[in-house]
């Protein structure tokens, strides 16, 4: 996201840890923000701008450009958002209203929120009024509940690897689908597992030192917070010599 975003009093509600860190603040920003981010690269270079952002509708075409959504939760109704279709919807409008249409979109997991067959469906209708048409998927542990992710991989993973990661190439530029919901650790945290890590280092191992990489993800790749899950379990790779 871009700078200036914040307006006083959104972020935090009950900074209960002193730590300038509210979980039902920052999904209160999270909600304003747009639900989603336009992403253009430009030279190699990355900017992200918030669907709502003044700046996102003054854009140019640059050499790539894309949306990440993420945590449509179909199928939720409880008070933090009792129509979570609206508000997917409401995207999808911001990003219709672009003055520049995006390439595709990125979609970063928790597609519905009990990984239901009318949930998933609801999902697609709604992305089918979206500008751009490809949208590649990977999961979040609400779309992997009942069979291990094998009703979200028949339908937006059908050749991938493993539980569900791939790799795709657009306008010189490599991105990397990783799936870390499938053995969540202590305190929700994510997992790569030393399959996926070993594919992922073959996966790249060809491409020049130039090449942008973009690796998404439904748990952060880092630690954001880790005390509500927000993170990945650190792996320690050992090699023999």
């Amino acid at each position: 996201m871009t700078q200036n975003l914040r307006q006083p009093g959104d972020e935090i509600l009950h900074d209960h840890n002193h730590d300038g860190v509210n979980r039902r603040g920052f999904l209160k920003c999270m909600a304003w923000a747009g639900t989603g981010a336009l992403c253009v690269i430009e030279g190699g270079v990355m900017k992200s701008f918030a669907l709502n952002d003044p700046a996102a509708r003054s854009l140019k075409k640059g050499d790539l450009s894309f949306i990440q959504i993420s945590d449509s939760h179909m199928g939720f109704n409880k008070p933090a958002n009792p129509d979570v279709a609206a508000t997917l919807q409401a995207a999808v409008d911001k990003i219709n209203a672009l003055p520049v249409s995006p390439e595709f979109m990125l979609h970063t997991g928790d597609i519905t929120h009990l990984s239901r067959p009318e949930q998933f469906d609801n999902v697609d209708q709604i992305l089918k009024s979206a500008r751009p048409k490809d949208v590649f998927f990977v999961p979040g542990e609400h779309d992997v509940l009942d069979d291990d992710g094998k009703s979200y991989r028949e339908r937006y993973a059908k050749n991938s690897q493993g539980a569900g990661w791939y790799s795709f190439d657009k306008n010189g530029v490599h991105f990397v689908g990783l799936v870390n919901v499938m053995n969540l650790k202590a305190g929700g945290l994510g997992s790569l597992g030393a399959e996926q890590l070993e594919w992922l280092e073959k996966d790249v191992k060809h491409l020049s030192k130039s090449t942008p990489v973009i690796v998404f993800a439904h748990i952060p790749l880092w630690a954001v917070y880790p005390e509500w899950g927000w993170g990945r379990r650190t792996v320690r790779r050992h090699s023999a010599t």
